[in-house]
């Protein structure tokens, strides 16, 4: 019998991006094999997807929840073990917390759902149903802001006195100036994307980074949000003011207007002996600063590293590492924690961070409605 674990993908089909992310990334440490699937709520173009990525069809389902029926009718050593959740935010809560119910693994992407009160009640059920679950925050699969993790953990740059993240994207921009245009794109339609568009999908991202990387709690923010227009309700750039205490202040920048903008995540933390630098459109590169000192250059492969760095690092130095790597590294945290194996605490995202995002994303659409005015998160 097959070792590896039975993955279920929900959503993701055609050519979606973060289909492709998660199916590759599933793949790269052989420990996964994709044995069921609803990947179109269209059950023709669902089932001739799956042949087209050489998925067998026999558990190619109508629906999500025909997947949860018929799969709990097999016995437990064939059924599907953890399912991957990509479809459009609204659909996370509810499958998320059916599969938890059922004794499925989840692994969700973010937002993990739309309000922090479902993030709330998802904490509860996964409580309860003690499995594991991930959200996909896949920055921090990165081996180079893994290394600034544990480099800020052992004091490499003193106490923590400033934080700066950016995540600039620009495609909106050619879809918000036309009416007719921005009503066809889901993320700016609050039925389907939640509160908040560019917070909610980018911004969030920033502030699980911030987290992540120093091992502080951002406690209260004060957010202020452009929409462009009168009568688009989605957020589609923001400025956000953090305070981690009392003088550990900060700021996370998110633009999904930021014309020509790629995909430019940056994150830098400056502490009282130095600071460190990375950008996601070079991640291979993280920066040491110092005031004393000439800028030092750390990058993944090197026996300089720490353990967990080198951990998601899977070619010699000087070889490229990106995104589908990244994205693996988090799907091989999972694939541990499923097999009771040891593993670091920073290899995924857990539920606290997608309840945490939540949390942030609703206090920044407050704090920006009540005329941009400190909210303390919960």
């Amino acid at each position: 019998m097959s070792k590896k674990i039975r993955l279920g993908i929900l959503g993701g089909g055609g050519d979606s991006l973060i289909g492709v992310l998660h199916r590759v990334a599933s793949q790269i440490n052989d420990n996964y094999e994709i044995v069921g699937a609803v990947f179109n709520p269209d059950f023709e173009a669902n089932v001739a997807f799956a042949k087209e990525i050489d998925v067998p069809t026999n558990r190619i389902y109508k629906d999500f929840d025909t997947l949860v029926e018929e799969e709990l009718k097999l016995p437990k050593e064939e059924r599907i073990q953890v399912c991957s959740v990509l479809t459009p935010n609204f659909l996370h809560f509810p499958m998320a917390k059916k599969l938890l119910e059922n004794g499925f693994h989840v692994i969700c992407e973010k937002p993990m759902t739309t309000t922090y009160e479902e993030a709330k009640i998802l904490q509860a059920t996964l409580e309860k149903a003690k499995t594991v679950f991930a959200v996909t925050h896949t920055y921090t699969g990165y081996p180079m802001v893994r290394q600034m993790r544990e480099m800020i953990k052992a004091g490499a740059i003193g106490k923590i006195h400033k934080v700066d993240a950016a995540y600039y994207q620009g495609w909106i921009n050619s879809i918000i100036h036309d009416k007719a245009k921005r009503s066809t794109v889901w993320r700016l339609d609050p039925k389907k994307a939640g509160i908040s568009s560019c917070m909610g999908d980018i911004g969030v991202h920033a502030f699980n980074m911030i987290e992540y990387t120093t091992g502080l709690t951002i406690k209260s923010i004060l957010a202020d949000f452009n929409y462009l227009y009168e009568d688009n309700q989605m957020d589609v750039d923001g400025t956000v003011l953090i305070r981690m205490d009392k003088h550990v202040k900060g700021v996370i920048r998110s633009s999904q207007v930021a014309t020509g903008e790629e995909n430019g995540l940056t994150i830098a933390i400056y502490g009282e002996k130095g600071g460190l630098r990375w950008e996601q459109e070079n991640p291979n590169y993280l920066y040491v600063l110092s005031d004393d000192k000439p800028l030092q250059v750390y990058k993944p492969g090197h026996a300089y590293n720490s353990k967990l760095s080198l951990g998601g690092t899977k070619l010699p130095p000087g070889h490229p590492e990106g995104i589908f790597d990244s994205m693996a590294n988090i799907y091989l945290g999972v694939a541990r924690a499923i097999r009771g194996e040891k593993y670091n605490d920073g290899e995924f995202p857990t539920m606290m961070d997608g309840v945490r995002g939540l949390d942030f994303i609703e206090s920044s659409v407050e704090s920006n409605k009540k005329g941009n005015v400190w909210i303390n998160l919960k």
